[in-house]
């Protein structure tokens, strides 16, 4: 007679399930637990969460274009005619004209000489970032980058990447930067890494410093434009762009799924940073091309930027109205991400949540994503939410905000 045994449990596959569940009632105890929620978009400003409609202050969609009809009609010409995906990389058969005509309209609108389009922002920086210790290689110098502390997610985790010399200087800190830059030997590669609209405060870098800077202690700068693209500069181009100092940054990273009202991202530089990039950038030679649809929705999205400045012009003007009446608690800037500190994970939380109760989709914000004792609710505008919705956000706001002060 043949004995079935028992299956012998899986040790390995136990301790892990075991780590794994203590791991996520560690962040539920801690008020840091994340989960997804079906959304439907209704527009530009309202979704519908579990049957509600919501007033959406959450969304990056600065500019009200996911919903413009000259770009869904481009993006939808473009799928009928080339389908949806790409289908592969692009030293494949991935990167068809739509990709080299909307790598043209970015660079002439970002004024560098040429443009590489990426499948994100995040990507895009990563590609931007671990390219350059290759090519510092080849000139036999040693790499070392200086990123400020509250520098994206993307940035941070791509220079930690690549087991180069990397430190930290305080946010906006100029004077610790050059003296970190003073430290450099001559031989010395320093890249200087940055944002110009910062993603959880909405502050701006000190560009004109930082040009500065840069004459007297020569460095590279990679700024990431993400959530300056479109709202900042002539027909958008970025807040480098209208302060006059766009020559003093050397690659300059956009994402296309912010103000432009799509997805992916694009790097920007010369002629020859471009190039590299294209030979270098692992994240660019080993991932799937964008599709041809977004990349003909990038370029339209440039031509609306040119043709209806009044948008930009309203979310900045909406911005300055809300940080006004928000002036205790926010910092001055008129960009349309605006952050209310409150402190606890679990303030944040309550607030949000009778925010929601109220039809306002306001978004708690907490550690890892901002530093602990500073979550927050992150306030984002549109040009296209209207002056009764953004009064009903402040009356609302303002009577929570009260009765948790009582």
């Amino acid at each position: 007679m043949r004995i079935v045994r028992p299956p012998v449990p899986d040790v390995n596959h136990i301790e892990i399930d075991e780590l794994l569940s203590a791991a996520l009632q560690d962040l539920r105890d801690g008020h840091r637990y994340r989960q997804r929620r079906p959304v439907k978009v209704l527009d530009a400003v309202r979704v519908e969460i579990d049957g509600k409609i919501l007033i959406n202050f959450a969304s990056n969609n600065y500019l009200g274009l996911t919903h413009h009809p000259a770009i869904l009609a481009a993006a939808r010409a473009v799928m009928e005619s080339t389908g949806f995906g790409s289908g592969a990389a692009p030293l494949v058969t991935g990167y068809t004209q739509f990709h080299a005509d909307a790598e043209k309209a970015i660079a002439i609108w970002k004024g560098t000489e040429d443009a590489v389009l990426m499948s994100s922002g995040f990507q895009a920086n990563e590609a931007a970032i671990i390219s350059i210790p290759r090519l510092a290689a080849g000139l036999g110098r040693r790499v070392r980058f200086l990123i400020d502390k509250l520098a994206h997610a993307s940035l941070i985790d791509a220079v930690r990447s690549t087991n180069h010399y990397w430190r930290t200087f305080p946010h906006n800190n100029i004077k610790k930067l050059r003296m970190l830059l003073s430290e450099a030997e001559p031989n010395d590669l320093s890249i200087v890494i940055t944002e110009s609209i910062f993603s959880m405060d909405g502050d701006a870098a000190d560009l004109r410093s930082l040009a500065s800077l840069k004459q007297e202690k020569p460095f590279i700068l990679i700024l990431d434009e993400a959530h300056a693209s479109g709202v900042y500069g002539p027909r958008g181009s970025g807040l480098a762009m209208e302060l006059g100092v766009s020559n003093a940054v050397d690659l300059s990273i956009v994402t296309l799924s912010k103000a432009l009202g799509g997805i992916g991202g694009a790097i920007c530089g010369s002629a020859n940073w471009c190039r590299s990039i294209v030979n270098f950038a692992r994240p660019y030679i080993f991932s799937t091309a964008l599709p041809a649809a977004a990349a003909a929705a990038a370029t339209a999205a440039i031509s609306v930027m040119a043709a209806e400045p009044h948008r930009q012009q309203r979310v900045r003007e909406l911005a300055k109205r809300v940080r006004r009446h928000l002036s205790a608690d926010s910092p001055p800037s008129d960009s349309p991400i605006i952050p209310v500190i409150l402190g606890s994970e679990s303030k944040a939380i309550e607030i949000s949540e009778k925010l929601q109760q109220n039809g306002l989709l306001v978004p708690a914000i907490r550690p890892p994503t901002v530093p602990r004792g500073t979550s927050r609710l992150r306030i984002t505008l549109s040009c296209e939410h209207t002056d009764q919705q953004v009064e009903r956000l402040l009356d609302v706001l303002s009577k929570t905000l009260e009765l948790r002060q009582t």
